[in-house]
This record gives C-alpha cells, sequence and structure tokens, in this order.
C-alpha cells in the first residue's frame, strides 16, 4: 500500500512543478527531445523537462525539437540549431521543416531542397513544394504541380503524376488523384482508397 501510494504521487509532483515554471510563459508547448518550446512576448525560446532556459527567447517563431535540431527564425528568415542554441546554419531559408530521417526540408528562394544535420545542402533547391522524408523517400512536387517521390540522393522513385502526395507511413502513402483519395505503396501500387 505504501509503495502504491508513493507511485501515484509521483506524477502529481512533476505535473505541480510543472505548472509552476509554465506559468512564467504565454504558452508551454509539449517536450520533445528533452525540450518545450516557450513563449513570451511574441519571442519564442526553448527549455528543459525542468523549466531551466537552455535556449534564450530571441526568436519570432520555432518549430518543436525534432532528432536533436530546431527550425526557428528571425525576422523574415529561419535557420536550424542544435540542442544547446548553436546555430548549424546561417537565417538563410524562406521556409523550414523539421528534420526526418536525418534530413529537412527547406526553402531558399522559391524551391526546396534538403539539408543535413551539418546543414549542408544535399539534395539541391528546385522542387517548389516539398514534405519530409519517411521511410527513405520524401514526397516534392515539379514545376508543373505534380508530386511525386524522391529517395535520399534526390532521384525520383516515383516520378511526379500525382494532384498532391503525402509522407510514407506504415509503408503506404496517401495520394490525391483528381478527384480520388489514394493510399499507394513504394512500387506506385494502390493499395486501397
Amino acid at each position: 500500500m505504501k509503495r502504491l501510494l508513493l507511485l501515484l504521487m509521483l506524477p502529481v509532483t512533476f505535473t505541480v512543478n510543472a505548472q509552476k515554471w509554465a506559468k512564467n510563459y504565454d504558452f508551454v508547448d509539449q517536450c520533445l527531445c528533452g525540450m518545450s518550446l516557450v513563449g513570451k512576448d511574441h519571442k519564442i525560446g526553448y527549455t528543459d523537462h525542468d523549466g531551466n532556459i537552455i535556449v534564450p527567447l530571441i526568436y519570432d517563431e520555432g518549430l518543436s525539437f525534432r532528432e536533436g535540431y530546431a527550425a526557428v527564425r528571425k525576422g523574415d528568415k529561419w535557420q536550424y540549431i542544435d540542442s544547446t542554441g548553436k546555430a548549424i546554419t546561417e537565417p538563410v531559408f524562406n521556409d523550414a521543416q523539421s528534420f526526418h530521417d536525418g534530413l529537412a526540408a527547406a526553402m531558399k528562394g522559391d524551391n526546396y531542397g534538403y539539408i543535413d544535420y551539418a546543414g549542408k545542402t544535399v539534395i539541391d533547391f528546385h522542387y517548389p513544394m516539398a514534405r519530409s522524408f519517411a521511410e527513405g523517400l520524401a514526397p516534392v512536387s515539379n514545376t508543373r504541380n505534380l508530386w511525386g517521390y524522391i529517395d535520399r540522393k534526390g532521384n525520383y522513385h516515383i516520378s511526379p503524376q500525382y494532384d498532391f502526395a503525402d509522407s510514407f507511413d506504415n509503408g503506404e502513402a496517401r495520394i490525391i488523384k483528381g478527384d480520388k483519395v489514394l493510399f499507394i505503396d513504394k512500387d506506385n501500387k494502390v493499395l486501397h482508397e
């Protein structure tokens, strides 16, 4: 009985402690990768799970940490930082997405490409639209607004032919072709509607 009481008290203590420091901010996002996105007075930063500020509240916008990195915006440009707040890229992107499978889609000029954890371009910036990698493939659009899937080297695995394409999840991806919503596998075979 004593042991059960102790177990029941632990989450309450954690919740109370989290609530104490969370009240210092206008919002507190879910803790991912050991970091919480927090905001106050129209600026964002990041804290650890105990509420200690790790990345000062100096950014205008930010995404949650994923795979140890986050995209942050200051002014009208995005850049990527690591979990210590150190920049891994300069603020040169017009848009930025979170890392998935070791790569992040980011926009330079009017086109998307992909960078790695070191901030190096691994797939050139020539896709009008792009989504995150999942299961080794990423949906991208071409200049005719047709979507297909590329591999980690930027080669088309499924040529552009869809009106929209989503990332793969458990071996299937949702696509839209005309007025139909379908699910395909990595061999471009329709699995179901």
